[in-house]
């Protein structure tokens, strides 16, 4: 099985999800990225992070995704915006006109949509409501999503991959209670403010007003919900001053410290407390920001990557299955390079002494593990329209040997196979039987005319 590494950051999950969705209604044509991919990543989740994010550049996904990020803190200033003038109106239709504040009336205002909406996405914490949808959460993110990519783009669809991939993770309600705790935070805070200007510098007076209820009731109330700003040292109206509209400067000071004490406590700190406790149910669960690869599109994925990959064995296995045969680039998916390579030759042989392949980028390896992921990474990233592999003749070929030559047919448009050797050397006729058992037996053999070796390395 292929090792499965570290999980893929949250933008490649949200390309992954993002190109499972556009797979959904019929495959992509992926084989270069699927090459490209088990070339540059050595783990599972790598290469299929690594395909998605080919796959995203092509259909562009990637180019939307960074217009969306450059977008975001814009609309998300504007709604704070919108917010902030929608209630600096209500503070003001509060504390305007003739100067008298009904404070039930205030406070009502006030906090009641808040109370509202705040109960909505607590109720959706427990049972999907689906009335995340009119959070300010959700409204930040459909508008960045239509900004981001207007009328016919991919907003919409990477909207749905991050929704989904949230949804998976379960932190959809935090994600999206996030933004919105924090535009009412921000609201509230700067109300407060407004409030607090009017009231320190301007005459104001405060009572209530019933036609129909006992006043009893509102000592009641204002004992009721003066008890926890009272934890906080506001300070709350006691029952003359209550039954008394028309008080003292004095007690008009605790009606103005009790409403404002009210908001805090009831407006402000929930929403900031809740604005934390989001950011940090987002920092416990990131590690499940991940695929789902129990899916049945990435079970087939994964065994498209385990069949490309070579075997781990390098000694050779003469009781092993049918060989495997290996998928060569199509000419349109090369370019016009070609490579010539000495593979694990020794370093008295001054190779090369006739490459036997025009205008060729000439390279030499020694076999280790290191040059051969960097030249099998150059490989897949110019795609050459042929490579010629030499090797001497006289070595015994091997598993390594094998794997070396599939991973080059793969990432080339032709490879053939030169042995370097004498004509009569017994070697070669060993290479053409264990060509034949590894199942490569229709990789092109070249050889080597024994003039053209230095002296004694026959």
């Amino acid at each position: 099985m292929i090792p499965v590494a570290r999980h893929p950051s949250f933008q490649d999950a949200t390309f992954i999800e993002a190109v499972a969705l556009v797979e959904d209604s019929g495959p992509l044509d992926d084989s270069q990225a699927v090459r490209e991919a088990m070339a540059h990543a050595p783990d599972a989740q790598g290469r299929i992070a690594e395909r998605a994010r080919i796959l995203a550049r092509r259909i562009g996904l990637a180019d939307e995704w960074a217009r969306a990020r450059a977008w975001a803190p814009w609309v998300l200033l504007g709604l704070v915006a919108l917010v902030v003038f929608a209630g600096l109106g209500l503070a003001g239709s509060v504390l305007g006109g003739d100067r008298r504040i009904n404070v039930v009336a205030a406070l009502v205002s006030l906090l009641g949509l808040h109370l509202f909406t705040l109960l909505l996405w607590l109720a959706g914490l427990v049972v999907p409501l689906g009335s995340f949808q009119a959070s300010f959460g959700w409204i930040w993110l459909a508008l960045t999503a239509r900004v981001a990519g207007g009328r016919h783009g991919q907003g919409p669809l990477l909207l749905r991959a991050l929704t989904r991939l949230l949804a998976r993770a379960r932190l959809l309600p935090w994600a999206l209670g996030l933004a919105s705790h924090g535009i009412w935070t921000l609201s509230f805070a700067v109300v407060l403010a407004a409030m607090l200007f009017a009231l320190a510098f301007r005459n104001y007076t405060l009572n209530w007003e019933t036609t129909i209820l006992d006043p009893a009731f509102f000592v009641r109330s204002v004992d009721l919900l003066g008890r926890a700003p009272g934890w906080l040292g506001f300070p709350v109206p006691d029952a003359q001053a209550v039954l008394t509209p028309l008080a003292a400067a004095s007690s008009q000071r605790a009606w103005a410290l009790w409403l404002t004490g009210c908001l805090v406590v009831y407006g402000l700190l929930p929403r900031l407390l809740f604005a934390l406790l989001c950011a940090a149910m987002i920092h416990l669960r990131r590690g499940a920001l991940r695929p789902d690869l129990s899916q049945p599109a990435f079970r087939k994925l994964l065994a498209r990557f385990e069949s490309m990959e070579a075997p781990r064995i390098v000694d050779a296995d003469p009781g092993r299955g049918a060989a495997r045969g290996t998928v060569q680039l199509s000419p349109q998916d090369t370019g016009d390079a070609a490579f010539a390579i000495g593979f694990e030759l020794p370093d008295e042989l001054p190779w090369p002494t006739d490459p036997g392949l025009p205008a060729a980028q000439v390279l030499r390896i020694d076999g280790s593990a290191a040059a051969r992921r960097e030249l099998l990474d150059t490989l897949a990233r110019i795609r050459p329209r042929e490579v010629r592999v030499a090797c001497r003749a006289a070595s015994s070929p091997d598993r390594g040997t094998e794997r070396f030559l599939r991973e080059v047919m793969s990432l080339s448009g032709r490879c053939s196979l030169q042995l370097l050797g004498g004509a009569d050397d017994p070697g070669r006729q060993r290479w053409q039987a264990w060509l034949v058992d590894a199942g490569l037996s229709g990789l092109m053999v070249e050889h080597q005319p024994a003039e053209a070796l230095p002296h004694g390395v026959e």
